[in-house]
C-alpha cells in the first residue's frame, strides 16, 4: 500500500497522534491511516491493479477452506499494536483472523494481534514501509505469518517465526516458483507466485 507520513503539528496545544489519526480519518475518508512506529502513515485509494491482485490472492485461502467456520478471510481490518508509549495499529491488505475476532475489538476498527494468523501487503508507491516498518511491526505483534506482494521489485516475501522485531525465517520469491504457506495459518495454501504478481501489474494499452 502507498504510504506518506504525516507531520505532527508544532504550534498550539500538543495533540497525541492518535487525536491527529482520527481527525484525518474525518477529513479524508476513503483514506488509509495508521500509527506505526510513532508515525501518523496516510494512504491514498489503492490502484487498480492492487485491487485485482488481492482479488487473486483471496481465492486460495478461501478455496483452502479459511473462510468457513474456524476463520475468516478480510480485507483491511485493523490490527492493534502492542503497546507503546503512545497507541499504534496497522491496516493490512488482507488478513486470516480467527472467526472470534469481534470478541477482540479495541477501538477504530483494530483488533487484538492474537486472533491474526496471517496478514498480507501488497505494495504500492511507498513500498519500503511493507518490507521494512512493517516488518518490525508485525513482528512484535507475533503476527505468525507475514506475506508482501513487491510490485516494484517482482517478488514474493513470506516471513515466519516472529522473533523480537524480526522474522526469524524470511524467504524471497521469484516469478515462476509456487510457495506453500505454513500451516499454522490454519489449512493448506499455495500461492503461484507469476500469477500474483502479474495480476499486480497495470496494463498496458
Amino acid at each position: 500500500m502507498s504510504a506518506v507520513p504525516v507531520e505532527m503539528p508544532h504550534e498550539g496545544r500538543p495533540r497525541t497522534l492518535l487525536a491527529v489519526a482520527i481527525d484525518i480519518m474525518d477529513r479524508m475518508p476513503g483514506y488509509r491511516v495508521e500509527i506505526i512506529g510513532d508515525q501518523i502513515i496516510v494512504s491514498p485509494p489503492p490502484d487498480g491493479a492492487h485491487a485485482r491482485a488481492l482479488t487473486k490472492l483471496m481465492r486460495p485461502f478461501i478455496a483452502a477452506g479459511l473462510d468457513e467456520e474456524e476463520t475468516s478471510v478480510v480485507q483491511g481490518v485493523g490490527l492493534w499494536l502492542p503497546e507503546q508509549e503512545n497507541p499504534q495499529f496497522a491496516v493490512p491488505d488482507l488478513a486470516v483472523v480467527d472467526n472470534d475476532f469481534d470478541d477482540h475489538l479495541v477501538k477504530l476498527n483494530c483488533y487484538e494481534a492474537v486472533c491474526f494468523r496471517l496478514v498480507l501487503e501488497v505494495t504500492s508507491t511507498q513500498w519500503a514501509g511493507d518490507l521494512l516498518t512493517k516488518v518490525s511491526a508485525y513482528a512484535e505483534a507475533k503476527v505468525p505469518v507475514y506475506v508482501v506482494v513487491d510490485r516494484k521489485h517482482q517478488r514474493l516475501h513470506v516471513m515466519t517465526d516472529p522473533t523480537g522485531d524480526e522474522y526469524a525465517n524470511r524467504r524471497v520469491h521469484a516469478p515462476g516458483e509456487v510457495v506453500t504457506l505454513p500451516d499454522s495459518i490454519g489449512a493448506k495454501v499455495t500461492l503461484d507466485v507469476d500469477q500474483i504478481l502479474k495480476a499486480g501489474q497495470p496494463k498496458v494499452n
